[in-house]
């Protein structure tokens, strides 16, 4: 009896793992950040991973490479998603400007008051728009699945002064990336734009080389600034840090549409956490801030209002320099005013 026992589990074990390679991934997704584990990319694509995998009952695998072990910047790594050598990539607007300069409408200031607009501009026929764009530029190679975030919102920071309204930036050397919106904005608020490399800013802020930068508290205490003299944080929330998700579009057309529907509802769900992940690590960056002798300073109404106008030429220097820059403009603005409308009827009925 004992050794039929044994037999008829052998004999299991066998079928079992035969039935496992029959079951085995039909598709590999590999999915890059050039970020780490602490990150909101990170977080985002160990959801999607999750969800992906278990949806798909294993027939879809996403093996996950954080850092730069695939490719190294946004051209690199956008040229590896037209390719085929990566399928999933994440990108700031600035690391995917090169290819597609419209992407930095995103960074255009003060045109999304909070989260819950953001969110909802960014979950609906906006992002579908850009994805037609990219699609149409990179030869139907590079599609964009989806819009989250990376990093709450972008605040302005300096070393010197609090700011409390536009004339207060009058003269500060500001850290911005390689890129000329970024640079017209800080030049419409009276300062001056001073590119540095994002590994240079810590030293950059000690020695004065530049004075303020362009960050979500998240950036601000992980990189350890504060320590470096950055004391001054104006919450004036001017841009939403969004963080772009390309596919291949190769890699996603050749799945069935069944394996393309998990895929999809895989980056809404990815989408929901990036969305979710810089609200609580903001808390403690916050409080961190503050407890070190950061002056932490809020706008008044009025105050946030005389900042926008401050901004108001960069809209027409993008709509009149950006390639399609009049397009997505008119795209963006229009979302906007629509998840007003839909935000603040919701609001109002859970008002009563």
């Amino acid at each position: 009896m004992l050794t039929k026992t044994i037999t008829t589990l052998a004999l299991s074990a066998i079928l079992a793992g035969t039935a496992l390679t029959a079951t085995a991934a039909d598709y590999k997704l590999r999915a890059t950040a050039n970020s780490n584990e602490n990150d909101e990319d990170y977080d985002g694509l160990v959801v999607f991973k999750n969800y992906v995998e278990a949806a798909s009952n294993g027939a879809i695998e996403v093996e996950l490479f954080i850092g730069t072990q695939l490719c190294s910047n946004g051209a690199e790594c956008l040229q590896g998603v037209a390719d085929g050598t990566v399928d999933i990539y994440i990108s700031t607007s600035g690391g995917a400007s090169g290819i597609f300069p419209y992407v930095q409408v995103l960074d255009l200031p003060y045109l999304m008051a909070d989260d819950r607009i953001a969110e909802q501009v960014l979950s609906g026929d906006f992002t579908r728009t850009m994805r037609d764009m990219a699609l149409e530029d990179s030869g139907d190679a590079i599609r964009l699945m989806t819009i989250g975030n990376t990093g709450g919102w972008r605040n302005f920071a300096n070393t010197k002064r609090r700011v409390a309204e536009p004339a207060d930036m009058e003269g500060l050397k500001i850290r911005t990336v390689v890129a000329d919106l970024p640079q017209e904005l800080v030049k419409a608020m009276g300062a001056s734009p001073t590119p540095i490399p994002w590994p240079e800013l810590f030293t950059s802020f000690q020695t004065g080389v530049v004075e303020g930068s362009k960050n979500g508290i998240t950036d601000i205490m992980g990189m350890k600034f504060p320590d470096a003299g950055l004391q001054y944080l104006t919450l004036d929330g001017h841009a939403y840090m969004g963080a772009l998700w390309w596919m291949s579009n190769e890699t996603f057309m050749e799945m069935p549409e069944d394996m393309r529907r998990v895929v999809v509802d895989g980056f809404y769900a990815l989408q929901q956490a990036t969305f979710a992940s810089p609200k609580r690590k903001s808390i403690q960056a916050y409080e961190d801030f503050v407890a070190g002798g950061g002056d932490l300073y809020v706008p008044t109404p009025e105050q946030k209002e005389a900042f926008k106008v401050s901004a108001a030429p960069v809209y027409d220097w993008f709509k009149a320099n950006v390639t399609r820059g009049d397009v997505i403009f008119e795209a963006l603005t229009t979302a906007v005013a629509e998840a007003e409308v839909e935000v603040n009827a919701a609001r109002a009925a859970d008002l009563n």
